[in-house]
């Protein structure tokens, strides 16, 4: 008689903003998908070290300890999960804050744990400079600016209707506790529609503002980019085109964050089979 085929080894998760929204909502998924398994839970607010994730989110005992010590729980998870190659390892993912997640990235690089970062504010040098580290490492990685399918339906029908319309301005909307400004979404967004080369909102008066900034951010395409920040929002995004007689309008909104958990789990699925360091959902489905 034939062996029973092994079950797979459920994939081991470290989630870095444990307490934050988005990392409640993380392990919450994490815990609901028989193919993964929380091994630690990184935060750095304070008084809570040591104490039971489970606990503090109201999810019962995890027996999963709380930890400041980012390179301590990525050294653990390494070493735990000691798989070499394409489709072992332990994943991490972060929900932490733009002025950590380049050296988060490189650390989980570093100590061969698969970054899934959805941490924006990574500027195009830094990530150039972590796809070059991944890929010498043979370490797959991927940096999400939004887990929701329904953004990246949206990012590839602006970029389809950038061919057919000149004049174009890209507005993004979030909860007042969101620290960078534009969007990692919105700036992805623009760059998809910048690569057919083009130029757009060609000037037809000589603008000024009376108030600084008002007109928005102008990339070197031409491309406007507004953002606002206000209590009640979850995340939205719109892109408006206008052509004589016209104008064409997408518009994306999250009303809840679970709507991100889909995206990431498949991304925390398939980032171990990676050769190097991917940049957005698309690249993933």
């Amino acid at each position: 008689m034939g062996q029973t085929p092994a079950t797979p080894a459920a994939i081991p998760v470290v989630v870095a903003g444990a307490l934050g929204r988005m990392g409640a909502e993380v392990i919450k998924a994490v815990l609901s998908a028989p193919d993964c398994e929380l091994v630690a839970a990184i935060d750095t607010t304070p008084g809570k070290e040591g104490a039971d994730v489970g606990l503090e989110l109201g999810l019962g005992e995890l027996e999963v300890a709380l930890t400041a010590d980012f390179e301590g729980a990525l050294c653990l998870a390494s070493q735990n999960a000691r798989h070499s190659g394409p489709g072992g390892g332990a994943v991490l993912v972060d929900f932490t804050h733009p002025s950590v997640v380049y050296e988060h990235t490189r650390g989980a690089i570093a100590y061969g744990v698969h970054p899934v970062i959805g941490t924006t504010g990574l500027s195009p040098e830094q990530l150039g400079e972590l796809a070059v580290f991944a890929e010498k490492a043979s370490m797959g990685g991927a940096v999400i600016p939004n887990f929701s399918v329904g953004m990246v339906l949206l990012q590839q029908a602006a970029a389809a209707a950038a061919r057919f319309y000149d004049y174009a301005e890209l507005t993004e909307l979030h909860h007042n506790r969101k620290a960078d400004a534009p969007s990692g979404t919105c700036i992805k967004t623009a760059e998809l529609m910048e690569e057919l080369g083009k130029q757009f909102n060609p000037q037809q008066v000589d603008e000024h503002e009376t108030l600084p900034g008002c007109r928005g951010g102008v990339r070197e395409s031409g491309l406007r980019l507004h953002s606002l920040r206000l209590p009640g929002l979850v995340a939205h995004q719109e892109v408006m085109f206008g052509a004589p007689g016209e104008t064409y309008t997408l518009r994306h909104d999250t009303i809840d964050r679970s709507a991100y958990m889909p995206g990431v789990l498949l991304s925390v699925r398939k980032v171990r089979q990676l050769g190097g360091l991917v940049y957005g959902l698309e690249r993933l489905l």
